[in-house]
């Protein structure tokens, strides 16, 4: 395992010292928001502008790489995302952190590209299943130390602010001195939704109820906590509670959905969120910190692992599409939700109060759960043997792992003879040129696929 991992170990730092600080700054922000006055749809926009610029910034960086190679990308992305909490601490106005929050979004997304397709192009068939379990690994751990990095310092002080930036910047250091080849140029696919769409209903709304349910609790999340009377070293236990309640639930999760319809599972995930959201709002009327961990962490344990479960149901029904393809359009998909559900949450908050915007997710939760069951009564299920293997994905809060790293992919080299313009994409790299053409594709241009609108029996998975 250590003759594995040491090649990437350069890599895997850069990626881990990035998440640290991001998830950081991720809480931060709220809470220094709430404290200098910034009114909830503020704070809300705040997401909103994190999300868009993490979208533009998946369009925008492989022209970036192209133009200037991956170290000299990277540099400038690090020095640009390192100006940014700095920036946060010197102004206290509106404009200045939209902007910031979008430069932000932007420039994270460009970082965890680069890195990826560097993992990705160092990567074989034999290591690729340990370097994504090691990856999934630095990405849990990384994000839950940064929320408990909030206890350092006093959040309405310079000093978290300065570590975010240090972090972004010491993040370059193992990049610029490693001595691996720098991989091809980054590339980019074509995305059809009508054509993922009819592939899963349930899958391609679901991304999106995600993105919906997902982006205003790491948005507003720490805000509520706030209100709800917790302190900072309070607030980062209670982030810290939803992380590893997902964390630990998924692979029971995962592997219990290899063995039934998935879409049973994504519908009890549904009611058990439901149970969460309800159980927060009433958690934060009390005040009472025990019944706020309890609450997040079931929040975690099931709205944070419905994204694995939502795409590996997407991917048991695209059997013949690229697998970079479909996640693609899936972080698409959750992107566009994620930008929408901190604004909305944040006027339901503004109207009701900040507790209400676990009402405002569990309607979205209820909505989606009823959208799944009239599938299930609708359609049948796939078989056991039509279902492919359950993968863990990391939580879309400020990545979702390069889909070359999962195991799954190593399938797309099957349609290389078609000219599979997917291959050696990551996720984020896949959203760069997303196709309006919702023209259908003549089947005979891959292997039949399965869709749960169609009755008949599923093609076998190609070898």
């Amino acid at each position: 395992m250590t003759r594995t991992i040491a090649p990437f170990l350069a890599l895997l730092s850069a990626t881990a010292i990035l998440l640290i600080g991001n998830g950081l700054l991720g809480t931060l922000v709220p809470i220094r928001a709430g404290i200098d006055g910034f009114g909830t749809p503020t704070i809300g926009l705040f997401g909103s502008v994190y999300f868009a610029g993490f979208l533009v910034g998946c369009v925008g960086t492989p022209y970036i790489v192209r133009r200037a190679g991956h170290i000299r990308s990277f540099a400038a992305l690090c020095a640009a995302a390192s100006a940014a909490p700095l920036i946060h601490a010197l102004f206290s106005d509106a404009w200045s952190w939209s902007a910031m929050r979008g430069l932000t979004g932007f420039c994270f997304a460009g970082l965890y590209m680069v890195i990826e397709s560097w993992l990705n192009e160092q990567a074989t068939n034999e290591t690729r299943g340990r370097l994504f379990a090691t990856y999934l690994v630095v990405n849990l751990l990384s994000v839950t130390a940064g929320q408990l990095l909030l206890n350092l310092s006093d959040p309405a002080a310079f000093g978290l602010f300065a570590l975010c930036s240090i972090l972004t910047s010491v993040a370059l250091v193992p990049v610029a001195l490693t001595t691996s080849v720098q991989p091809a140029p980054i590339q980019t696919v074509s995305i059809n939704l009508r054509r993922l769409y009819a592939l899963s209903p349930v899958g391609l709304m679901g991304s999106f109820v995600i993105g919906l349910t997902n982006g205003p609790f790491w948005t507003l999340a720490p805000l509520f906590a706030a209100d709800s009377g917790l302190n900072t070293r309070d607030i980062s236990f209670f982030m810290t509670a939803a992380i590893v309640g997902g964390a630990l639930a998924q692979f029971p999760i995962g592997r219990y959905s290899d063995r039934l319809d998935r879409r049973i599972i994504i519908l009890l995930l549904c009611i058990g969120a439901v149970l969460g959201d309800i159980a927060l709002f009433y958690a934060g009327g009390i005040g009472s910190m025990e019944a706020l961990l309890g609450s997040g962490f079931a929040f975690g344990v099931f709205s944070l692992t419905l994204y694995s479960v939502v795409v590996a149901h997407m991917n048991d029904h695209a059997q013949g599409e690229s697998f970079v393809s479909v996640s693609s359009g899936l972080l698409l998909v959750y992107a566009a939700g994620a930008i929408i559900g901190p604004s909305a949450a944040s006027l339901v908050a503004q109207r009701f109060g900040m507790a209400a915007i676990f009402l405002f997710i569990a309607a979205i939760h209820i909505v989606y759960a009823l959208f799944t069951l009239a599938r299930i009564r609708s359609r049948p299920a796939l078989t056991e043997e039509q279902r492919g293997e359950f993968v863990a994905v990391p939580f879309p809060q400020t990545q979702v792992a390069a889909p070359e790293l999962d195991p799954r992919s190593e399938e797309d080299a099957s349609y290389a003879a078609e000219g599979d313009a997917s291959e050696g994409a990551s996720v984020q790299q896949g959203v760069a040129e997303f196709s309006e053409d919702f023209e259908m594709e003549n089947a005979s241009e891959g292997s039949a696929m399965v869709s749960d609108d169609e009755a008949g029996p599923s093609p076998e998975k190609p070898s």
